[in-house]
């Protein structure tokens, strides 16, 4: 028997896709006032850092973990105060990014973007502050 499945990976167009969503997705966050705060450092090297993540994420080769260990990213964003804004506004940026690259068009963009919005949430570590 011939097994076949298809990965979110694979249905989105694989690195190539990748590498075109980080690079339409970083310089937004890099632009937008509510993230940019928790995103400073060497751009390129998040950047790169994202390329390896994403793959795993998306059920591809592992390449994050291999260079990094498990991916752990709950843990990993701690140091930083990810407040329920700054989840909207970076799937804000990635939707954005998603738009630009043609990625919303893809019958697997939904079903990545749902499990973008999941991780959001899920990296929420502050609450917002009252004004």
């Amino acid at each position: 028997m011939d097994y076949q499945f298809k990965t979110l990976f694979s249905e989105i167009g694989g690195l190539e896709t990748i590498d075109k969503l980080v690079e339409a997705f970083y310089p937004r966050v890099y632009a937008d006032p509510d993230l940019a705060p928790i995103f400073e450092g060497d751009i390129d090297e998040i950047k790169r850092k994202q390329k390896l993540f994403l793959p795993q994420f998306l059920g591809g080769p592992a390449l994050y973990s291999q260079e990094f260990g498990p991916p752990a990213m709950r843990q990993r964003h701690l140091p930083h105060e990810v407040t329920p804004t700054r989840a909207k506004a970076w799937l804000r940026c990635m939707k954005e990014a998603f738009e630009e690259i043609g990625l919303d068009k893809n019958p697997a963009g939904p079903a990545f973007y749902d499990r973008l919005t999941q991780v959001a949430g899920i990296m929420v570590n502050t609450p917002d502050l009252e004004d």
